[in-house]
């Protein structure tokens, strides 16, 4: 089998500070361009929701969790795949199985190799927006129409990546968590030497908190 892949490219890791950011956390103490600034910045960093009529779903790991919204105003194919996957638990304990700093997390293989597929693929969805930090997009290999249950999270701009592959939501929360899994220690394949591990995914609101049937389903 094909191992399934996101293009490998060396990127600049995005620069985490602003003006704004500098002046916030000059006021707490912390020194304008430093790690502690650039972590806190981080941590409040939120994304305003694209389309109010997407579903958001949380990705909780080891290092914390991560919202994000599926575009299916985009890529209504690719969105309802993550969706019902999600619904199914199928990526209930899988791994984040490629890590490449600055570019990209990858995961939901449920073999855990970068060899591993749901029993389907999918159409290519290509739009205009652009790879940039926060970005899902489906991974897949030299076939533009191989996509499957395979993702990848953007960990900054990524513009040799634009209409070529298949966007389908952005991360709204969790930047933090983001970089800190694209910091992990590496071995063979871009593997991380600790696994990062998708403890569960399950469908929320903004804030990640689970839909509760009391409240009323978003994904009915």
């Amino acid at each position: 089998m094909i191992r399934t892949f996101a293009v490998m490219a060396s990127i600049g890791v995005l620069a985490l500070s602003t003006m704004a950011a500098d002046e916030k956390n000059a006021a707490s103490g912390a020194a304008p361009g430093s790690a502690k600034a650039a972590g806190d910045t981080l941590t409040a960093k939120r994304v305003p929701i694209r389309n109010k009529s997407n579903k958001i779903v949380t990705i909780e790991t080891n290092f914390g969790k991560m919202t994000l919204e599926l575009f299916h105003d985009v890529a209504p194919a690719h969105a309802d795949s993550f969706v019902a996957r999600t619904k199914d638990g199928f990526y209930n304990g899988l791994i984040f199985h490629r890590v490449i700093d600055g570019f990209m997390i990858q995961g939901g293989d449920p073999t855990g190799t970068g060899m591993g597929n749901a029993p389907y693929k999918l159409k290519a969805e290509f739009s205009d927006l652009p790879h940039v930090e926060g970005t899902l997009s489906a991974a897949r290999t030299m076939d533009p129409n191989s996509a499957s249950c395979q993702f990848f999270i953007c960990l900054g701009r990524a513009a040799h990546l634009d209409r070529q592959y298949t966007i389908f939501g952005q991360l709204l929360k969790g930047y933090d968590v983001l970089h800190a899994i694209g910091k992990v220690p590496k071995g063979k394949a871009d593997r991380p030497l600790t696994d990062v591990i998708m403890s569960k995914v399950y469908l929320s609101d903004t804030d990640g908190n689970p839909l509760s049937s009391a409240k009323g389903k978003r994904d009915e």
